[in-house]
């Protein structure tokens, strides 16, 4: 992979009309729409291509929500709501298709396997709920940690998932039997955030020791470096569409852009200099379609950042 120049960074919009915290954000990268949930129960659709125009409501739920996650190829978006469970609402018409009851607790992420026909569910109690995406009924219940599961990072061809929780530690799964394969404890807080490099060979990790671990998966998962990357909790991570950049949120107020491949800083988004958020950033989006990049804070907004990259 080739090194990344330095970014130029634009903000052109700030999104309102969240009650609350905005904790989770999903998308596909090639298509206009986005979404958006929260404390505030509320889940709303915006578009990348035109941020000045208002958000949609989708859906309204009970409880906050955490995870989101949007599959294209059916156009369904899968609600993690919390202490009431899974709800996978049609786009086509928002309609509610499937209400999957779960353990009473938080739902902290989401992993959608096509190949696998499964739906991995990271559960605020220890444990991994595993549906399957033809009827989303529950397949399995597999208790990991007496700790939260905070994050999951799916790779398809490898056959293998990530787990981090609350407990220090990242479980690398397979997939299908669901059985440990490797245990990744060098983190010395909660791990809040994972995934996988766009060409498969890198594990990324992140939480709340504000370090970012970065592990080589075609050798036993050896650490490749390690960069204290943010002054608090680094809530997520995320890779541009081109795979070059990497950028990260934090409890810090601040957005990061990162080499890759390198774990070189190229630019910092804060309030200063870009007025960034005001408080803890979540959450990441981007999108590939003009190179922009969303995020969501505490501070009940979003931001859609223009990512300008020379060369």
């Amino acid at each position: 992979m080739t090194s990344a120049s330095r970014p130029q960074v634009h903000k052109l919009a700030a999104l309102t009309g969240h009650r609350d915290c905005v904790y989770a954000l999903t998308g596909h990268p090639n298509e206009a729409t986005f979404y958006s949930a929260g404390a505030d129960g509320l889940v709303v659709a915006w578009n990348v291509d035109a941020p000045e125009q208002d958000g949609q409501l989708v859906a309204r739920v009970e409880n906050s929500v955490y995870a989101l996650h949007y599959e294209a190829a059916r156009q369904l978006l899968i609600i993690g709501h919390n202490f009431q469970g899974v709800q996978v609402i049609d786009l086509r018409d928002k309609a509610l298709r499937h209400a999957t009851a779960l353990p009473p607790v938080a739902i902290f992420d989401f992993a959608y396997s096509e190949a696998r026909q499964r739906l991995y569910v990271a559960l605020g109690d220890g444990t991994l709920a595993v549906l399957r995406t033809t009827d989303f009924g529950v397949e399995q219940l597999l208790r990991l940690s007496s700790a939260s599961l905070r994050c999951l990072s799916l790779h398809e061809g490898r056959g293998e998932l990530a787990v981090g929780g609350s407990d220090h530690r990242l479980r690398i799964l397979d997939a299908d039997t669901l059985q440990v394969k490797h245990t990744l404890s060098d983190a010395t807080n909660s791990v809040f955030t994972c995934a996988y490099g766009p060409d498969g060979r890198y594990l990324y990790l992140a939480g709340r020791d504000a370090h970012l671990r970065v592990y080589d998966a075609d050798h036993g998962y050896a650490e490749a470096y390690t960069v204290v990357a943010h002054m608090y909790t680094i809530n997520h991570l995320t890779f541009s569409p081109d795979g070059r950049l990497l950028a990260t949120s934090s409890m810090d107020k601040s957005i990061k852009l990162w080499d890759a491949a390198s774990g070189r800083l190229l630019r910092v988004v804060d309030r200063a200099r870009h007025a960034g958020h005001g408080t803890s950033v979540n959450r990441l989006f981007w999108s590939g379609r003009q190179n922009r990049l969303v995020s969501c804070s505490d501070d009940r907004s979003l931001a859609v950042w223009q990512v300008s990259v020379d060369g």
